[in-house]
């Protein structure tokens, strides 16, 4: 269909999402398929009264985490109404059927979040930032590429049957069955979204390139001013493209000739047929845009999304390099400068007003409203309105928070530091460090006093640096609670009760003509008493010792015993990892004729429906072989199996559970960081991702997941993984909860995003 260009105005206001709308998918004429980061598919379809709005007809519930890319299956003998195939943050891809909202088909197989979807005939492929490119059918894995050198972002199926993918390499990726036929270089950041120009060639979103199937790189697009996410193009020639930036622009003959502003980020942006544009934002609301008179918005509906966005848009406004909303009012004005000159700036209305002081007149004079150029680091520094030559952070130290020292070289720095000292209520035995550090960190080391000077509170002289002293971390980054160090384990056990449940259960056993054989006979019961006897005397544990009949007893009851009775007896095993003999003893089994024996425990635990008693021993036992360097090796090759054994414990409704499971993330995180495991810290990464975006989870098992997270991309290898993965939004939210030490952990993931 041709169409003409026109401005692109709203149509309708798909409202239904709880969190960010990450996708859109267009089902033919069947309607549109949305995911968000609420966890859920909508499905919305085209009110026939008025053919302008959608309504939704379904709501598509089974991730355990957002939902990313999305796929439609178009009628057929199996799904008469259609399908929808997603994939998610969990690492799943599910296929639904639109008729019942069920998902009919769990493909499981990557190890990190999915990100795109493509069909192949009756084929699935799926691409994932573990860098793999699956194929499925029926049901089934049937190939697995190792398609990138780093996170795949995104994949689309071309008409001629060939498959591009995008990736975190910064390439784009041509492939004709399991062939990558050709590689195409240029980019200089993540692809993250890729589309089909009609009759032309492939479309990016990175920096907004076209690429001709040859190789050629036909035009580069620029015109945003953050991250592209997504790409669309139509057969009338337009394109559209949505960013961080709160835009959806469309371009024509590669100039953009429309920006559509939002209320937040746009993730997707995709045409429907007629050349209407569905864009998906970060406020959790689906828009319709177009260009057909007939179905444009009433008046009502497009003046208040005009005042919503220019409410978002003052929130957001800055000014000298402040938020319009964090400038101090025109009260300001009536508190003195400090000296000749000094400008403020204050808030007036929708607008920043620069004032100066005038000493003489001893009155604050109006100089003019502020306007940000983009990106201009040229300005000096402000800090509550009023301009600096510098404004430091100082550390400190001792727990305090890191505090903002405001200097001009026109001030006396020790008259600073007095001043600073008293409005920050800190000791003024801190003058010495302050003033060195200001003096060395702006150039003044040959600085020589004012002899007239005299402090203003004890009118003593002034300070000279000269002795050595500690001085306050400065502009190095501070950070509350990562990298961490060491590891957690669960050391606390009620041994009589748990020698009591194993008496229990053999007793229940004996009494079992079919599982007689199975129970503890007298002289084992005592052997039993002995080894929780040796595990309850921790001061000598450096002495004491088991012999191989006790731990050879233990593994015999894990693989023998029914998996409803199991707990009492991983949880002894869980003390004795702790044990140094006892680890170094039990290692010895896992090396030889038992070698398998833990995971294949894990393995039966974490069946369907699954004991919390079970899962919560396991995960504890499993954590605690971190404390001894022994089990690291057994803990690094079975990493992937652990971790996707207890994958479900996240979101379990025990928040004991949950505890246990953010500590082997976090223990992992740590291992895994001194080990420069790139693709174990991904993996890791992934799972406490999935769980610190979860605000209903218990505050320390989301605290526990938080500082994994930061851990990772402070000292791991996985920081550019973690910012594809949006972590600062998580952070952000992270940053705003009530709970301090949340709120605190968020701000230091936000401070690491920040350092290049």
């Amino acid at each position: 269909m041709d169409i003409d260009f026109k401005e692109y105005q709203l149509r309708c206001q798909l409202r239904g999402h709880e969190d960010d709308a990450r996708g859109i998918c267009i089902c033919g004429d069947a309607g549109i398929a949305t995911s968000s980061r609420d966890r859920t598919i909508r499905f919305w379809t085209l009110d026939e009264s008025q053919k302008r709005d959608y309504t939704m007809s379904r709501i598509l519930l089974g991730h355990t985490s957002f939902v990313g890319p999305l796929a439609w299956v178009p009628p057929n003998e199996e799904f008469p109404e259609g399908g929808i195939v997603s994939g998610g943050m969990d690492t799943l891809v599910l296929v639904w059927n639109i008729a019942t909202g069920e998902h009919v088909q769990l493909l499981k197989g990557h190890k990190l979040q999915v990100t795109g979807i493509a069909l192949d005939g009756s084929d699935i492929i799926s691409v994932s930032v573990d860098s793999t490119l699956r194929r499925w059918r029926g049901g089934q894995q049937v190939e697995a590429l190792d398609a990138h050198q780093a996170a795949i972002q995104a994949i689309v199926k071309l008409p001629s049957g060939e498959l591009v993918t995008g990736s975190s390499d910064m390439t784009l990726k041509l492939w004709k069955g399991k062939s990558c036929v050709h590689t195409f270089a240029g980019h200089t950041d993540t692809v993250r979204g890729v589309a089909v120009m009609p009759n032309l060639g492939i479309l990016s979103a990175s920096h907004d390139g076209l690429w001709a199937l040859s190789g050629e790189h036909l035009m580069e697009m620029v015109g945003h001013t953050s991250i592209v996410y997504s790409v669309d193009a139509h057969a009338s020639g337009l394109i559209v493209s949505g960013s961080e930036d709160c835009s959806a622009k469309i371009w024509k003959d590669g100039v953009c000739v429309q920006s559509i502003e939002h209320r937040g980020c746009v993730w997707d942006a995709k045409f429907l047929e007629n050349g209407d544009i569905v864009t998906a934002c970060s406020d959790g609301i689906v828009r319709i845009w177009t260009v057909d008179h007939d179905k444009i918005a009433d008046a009502v509906e497009r003046d208040s999304f005009a005042t919503q966005l220019s409410e978002y848009k003052i929130s957001r406004k800055r000014v000298g390099g402040l938020k319009l909303e964090d400038l101090p009012g025109l009260d300001s004005l009536k508190t003195p400068g400090n000296s000749d000159g000094q400008t403020k700036v204050v808030r007036e209305g929708d607008n920043g007003v620069a004032y100066a002081w005038n000493m003489r007149e001893q009155k604050w004079d109006k100089i003019g409203e502020v306007v940000d150029g983009p990106d201009d680091t040229t300005k000096r520094p402000l800090l509550d309105g009023i301009q600096y030559d510098h404004v430091f952070d100082v550390d400190i130290g001792d727990g305090e928070p890191i505090r903002k020292l405001p200097y001009s070289r026109s001030e006396n720095p020790y008259d600073v530091a007095d001043k600073w000292l008293l409005k920050e209520n800190l000791p003024l035995s801190y003058r010495e460090q302050i003033v060195e550090f200001i003096l060395q960190n702006t150039g003044q080391k040959d600085f020589i006093p004012d002899p007239l000077f005299r402090d203003p509170y004890t009118g003593s002289s002034a300070y000279v640096p000269g002795a050595s002293s500690r001085s306050p971390g400065v502009t190095k980054p501070s950070y509350k609670h990562i990298p961490k160090k060491g590891v957690l384990v669960f050391d606390v056990a009620q041994f009589d009760g748990i020698l009591k449940k194993i008496s229990e259960f053999n007793n229940g056993l004996q009494s079992d003509p079919e599982k007689q054989h199975l129970s503890l006979n007298e002289g084992d019961m005592s052997r039993w008493g002995a080894i929780v006897k040796i595990l309850k005397d921790t001061s000598h544990y450096h002495s004491s010792g088991f012999s191989n009949i006790d731990v050879a007893m233990v593994l015999k009851l894990l693989k023998t015993w029914p998996v409803e009775l199991l707990f009492p007896v991983v949880d002894v095993m869980r003390m004795i990892v702790l044990h140094p003999d006892g680890a170094a003893t039990l290692l010895q089994y896992f090396k030889d004729e038992d070698a398998g024996i833990i995971i294949e425990l894990i393995k039966k635990i974490t069946a369907s429906s699954p004991l919390p008693a079970n899962l919560l021993t396991s995960l504890r036992a499993v954590t605690n072989m971190f404390k001894n360097g022994y089990f690291n090796e057994w803990l690094l090759v079975h990493r992937s199996e652990i971790l996707d054994a207890f994958s479900s414990c996240g979101s379990s409704p025990n928040k004991n559970v949950q505890m246990a499971y953010a500590t082997l993330i976090l223990n992992y995180a740590v291992l895994l960081i001194e080990k420069k495991d790139e693709e174990g810290q991904s993996q890791v990464l992934s799972a406490a991702l999935e769980m610190a975006e979860d605000e209903t989870i218990d505050s320390d098992s989301r605290f526990r997941a938080l500082v994994a997270i930061g851990s990772l991309m402070l000292e791991g290898l996985v920081k550019r993984v973690a910012l594809d993965f949006d972590v600062l939004n998580i952070a952000t939210t992270a940053k705003a909860s009530k709970d301090a030490k949340i709120a605190e952990v968020g701000a230091d993931i936000q401070l690491v995003a920040k350092q290049t």
